[in-house]
């Protein structure tokens, strides 16, 4: 078996077309029939079901494809550790994160250490992410919910309060805490579906005992921040966000403690567990897990 010919059948059986496969290959569709017919001789079974111009995955190449993934996914670690020992590694380090807030000061303070690492961060969902982890797209992910997935280890290392964001209005001014229920009847303002803002208001109101009235959801913390400020509703912030810009936004806002729920998120960071790192995102991993870093 050719290495080039277990890629044709790879985007084959992914696509489940052989036309769309021949061109995503920028080979002939007749070419990629034969190199198809040549493996299933090799095989000694069909991998494909094929009626009239639909051909799809049977039970043999379902079992065929798991093995192959498997097989490139080893192949593309050897060749990774190969380069850290040949001194080719590139230093980068590919990073899928939802919008952790944390995630500058992570970065900042890892460079201030490395200064000749290369940081790709690409923003996803928890699931997105699982699914590149797993590929072999990205090294790492760093999100405040555990990634899940076979062979996915998530490991948390940070901590933070939430405070519950509040126009600068007399019924708030005069309070430093505040029980969730006590909000019940407000208008909420979340921080849309790739912000982890959203499923802390949607958890915690749930756990105070009520369904918030989320009338405006947004993924840009500044505009969310300015609809409070003009009274339009409340929202939540963590506390490390509130205090690195606290000078700005205590000018136009208030905060509040939450008594009650507990109101903390935590940061983790996952890795797959068997999976070799090169060097540099191992060095990512481990300044993190050592706490080799502050908050700035």
């Amino acid at each position: 078996m050719e290495l080039q010919q277990l890629h044709y059948f790879q985007t084959v059986a992914r696509l489940e077309h052989m036309t769309q496969a021949a061109e995503a290959l920028n080979i002939t569709q007749p070419a990629l029939s034969r190199t198809i017919a040549r493996l299933e001789a090799e095989v000694g079974v069909p991998l494909f079901d094929r009626k009239g111009r639909q051909i799809q995955l049977n039970a043999f190449g379902q079992i065929f494809l798991r093995h192959l993934e498997r097989s490139f996914q080893e192949l593309e670690q050897a060749q990774k550790r190969i380069n850290d020992l040949a001194g080719l590694e590139n230093r980068s380090v590919l990073i899928g994160t939802t919008n952790v807030n944390i995630f500058p000061s992570l970065v900042a303070s890892f460079i201030e250490r490395y200064p000749n690492a290369r940081i790709r961060q690409f923003l996803r969902t928890d699931q997105e992410m699982g699914q590149l982890l797993e590929a072999g797209e990205i090294d790492l992910c760093i999100s405040a919910s555990p990634i899940v997935g076979q062979g996915i280890e998530w490991t948390p290392f940070f901590k933070d309060e939430l405070l519950l964001l509040v126009p600068l209005e007399e019924r708030f001014m005069h309070r430093k805490e505040i029980a969730l229920i006590e909000t019940a009847h407000e208008k909420f303002i979340g921080g849309g579906t790739s912000n982890e803002a959203s499923n802390w208001l949607e958890e915690l109101c749930r756990a105070a005992g009520f369904a918030p009235d989320v009338f405006f959801e947004g993924s840009d913390s500044v505009v969310v921040a300015e609809m409070v400020s003009r009274g339009l509703g409340i929202s939540f912030i963590p506390k490390y966000l509130w205090t690195r810009f606290s000078e700005v936004l205590q000018k136009a806002l208030h905060v509040l403690r939450i008594t009650d729920p507990d109101c903390t998120i935590t940061t983790g960071i996952s890795r797959m567990k068997d999976r070799y790192l090169p060097a540099t995102a191992q060095a990512f991993y481990d300044f993190i897990l050592r706490k080799d870093w502050e908050p700035q």
